[in-house]
């Protein structure tokens, strides 16, 4: 909350509030800059300006994947970088700032630069913004960032689209699609170098021998469905055992042997 409230005023109400109930706590902070969630709110001569905040203690450059993923998410991640940061920065300058930190996030986990560059300018081509990218045009900013923050989340347009069905069926009772004979799916591990063809060369081999006119199956339809590859924090994670473990019952522990406990 803001207010032109006196701070001593202000922190008295806040006091007497926090004594209502002793079951109930109020943690407040009271200054010119305040830190919340991934969001620096900043009171500058009466203007809030909002930039994004940086743990200190997180890895500063650290993306947000553990694993090989396939080809479209590597292409998303500086889009929707670039996404959160024009939605959470309010000034043209902290936009900037965060601009060039991600670039050279991506550098550092060895992204081709024009990769970077690429995608970079498709973000401001598709919001009609590469002012921005050339000249750091305030107002075109302004305009941008006014856009993507107001614009609905895909979490918003489920809970919008949930909410317009009054009585939506669970998804237990939903029918499922029916098997099409038409469609193999294929799956594999997705991982950089020559596996990144195997989509490519895979159609070709199908083709080859089996696409024919006369053959049974040229009229299948071949679609891809990738898996990434397990991470080390994966494998080595302590997990919970499976339910028929946790219910098994202890065996009985038999005794020594003789020898052993005449040794001892």
């Amino acid at each position: 909350m803001t207010t032109n409230v006196p701070f001593a005023q202000i922190k008295d109400i806040l006091e007497r509030a926090n004594k209502k109930d002793p079951n109930i706590r109020i943690s407040y902070c009271i200054q010119s800059k305040i830190d919340f969630l991934d969001v620096t709110v900043t009171n500058d001569n009466g203007h809030l300006t909002t930039s994004i905040f940086h743990k200190s203690a997180t890895e500063p450059y650290i993306l947000p994947y553990t694993s090989d993923h396939p080809r479209h998410v590597y292409n998303n991640i500086p889009y929707a970088a670039l996404l959160r940061a024009a939605r959470i920065c309010s000034n043209v300058d902290d936009f900037e700032m965060e601009r060039v930190r991600i670039d050279l996030s991506l550098l550092l986990n060895e992204y081709p630069p024009s990769f970077i560059s690429k995608h970079f300018i498709r973000f401001f081509e598709m919001n009609n913004a590469t002012s921005v990218l050339n000249s750091l045009n305030t107002e075109a900013y302004h305009a941008l960032h006014q856009k993507l923050l107001h614009q609905p989340t895909r979490r918003e347009k489920q809970m919008q689209a949930n909410g317009e069905d009054i009585n939506p069926t669970p998804d237990v009772l939903k029918k499922k699609k029916p098997w099409d004979p038409n469609v193999m799916y294929a799956k594999y591990n997705y991982e950089n170098g020559p596996r990144s063809a195997f989509q490519h060369k895979f159609r070709t081999w199908w083709k080859t021998h089996f696409g024919q006119e006369a053959s049974s199956v040229e009229h299948v339809h071949i679609k891809f469905t990738v898996k990434t590859n397990r991470t080390l924090e994966d494998a080595f994670v302590n997990k919970r055992p499976p339910r028929h473990m946790l219910l098994r019952k202890p065996t009985s522990v038999l005794p020594p042997p003789e020898s052993t406990r005449n040794t001892t």
